[in-house]
């Protein structure tokens, strides 16, 4: 028996939102060697350099194994340096991850303009707070089970 997607679903309309950043964000950045994963680790790293693998992990919404995955790629092309061992070991941007990240950051810009297009520039701070609202609402109650 086929199972019509609801269209009218809160939930699904955001999960299209999302699949369809990805893959706007996958396809602008794969030319700089890079995708979406990798991507929102430089970010992470450039706000909070010397972070932990865990505090990693956390921030780009993964486990530690995948972001360990991620860190040996970004080390292998020459973005990311690691000093120290185990938990003291501490991740930072190379000067060649620094460049990649500037113009990476300007292409996910425009792609995020391209999203919001359509939306009047005074909702967009509420479109933002109601999304993060929703995503609170969630991990509170996750928290609390």
């Amino acid at each position: 028996m086929k199972q019509d997607v609801d269209h009218a679903s809160v939930g699904y309309a955001i999960k299209r939102a999302q699949a369809a950043l990805h893959t706007a964000m996958e396809t602008t950045l794969r030319d700089l060697g890079i995708g979406v994963s990798q991507y929102s680790c430089l970010v992470a790293l450039a706000h909070r350099p010397g972070i932990s693998n865990a505090d990693l992990a956390r921030a780009v919404f993964v486990s530690r194994q995948a972001t360990h995955r991620l860190l040996n790629g970004l080390m292998a092309d020459g973005l990311v340096e690691v000093s120290g061992e185990g938990r003291g070991a501490r991740i930072t941007l190379s000067d060649h991850a620094v460049r990649v990240l500037d113009e990476a950051q300007r292409r996910v810009l425009e792609v995020e303009a391209r999203m919001l297009a359509t939306i009047p520039d005074d909702r967009r701070a509420a479109l933002r707070d109601e999304l993060n609202a929703c995503a609170d609402a969630l991990e509170l109650g996750r928290d609390a089970s």
